[in-house]
């Protein structure tokens, strides 16, 4: 049985780093994109970043040159470093896997997705 678990949420200042963790298992994950998505209470759940097979990788504009995907596909996990976190970056994170080894110039889609973890909490106090 796929498990997607997300790890590394919490309650920093602004200014502060943080880094998400996401383990998979029983899935292909070295031959899987995957991909952050946030939701922020009241919105819509929105793509942060995605990454392909290869570790190229695309973001969001609003977190370009604060925040870094990548993965480690020997132990089939997907991390999200995030620097200089600001109050709007406060919201539930979660990793998605594709069964696609690209993340598609329609990334932010979220219906391109199979795979979903629960969701870690960020939380940004200024």
């Amino acid at each position: 049985q796929v498990q997607v678990v997300e790890s590394g949420g919490g309650l920093v200042q602004a200014g502060e780093s943080l880094r998400l963790s996401c383990t998979a298992s029983a899935l292909p994950f070295a031959n899987y994109a995957m991909a952050w998505f946030r939701q922020a209470p009241g919105k819509e759940r929105e793509g942060v970043s995605c990454i392909n097979w290869s570790s190229g990788s695309v973001y969001t504009d609003s977190v370009k040159g604060r925040f870094t995907i990548s993965r480690d596909n020997a132990k089939n996990t997907l991390y999200l470093q995030m620097n200089n976190l600001k109050p709007e970056n406060t919201a539930m994170y979660y990793c998605a896997a594709r069964i696609s080894q690209t993340c598609s110039v329609a990334w932010r889609t979220r219906n391109l997705y199979t795979f979903w973890g629960q969701g870690t909490q960020v939380t940004v106090s200024s």
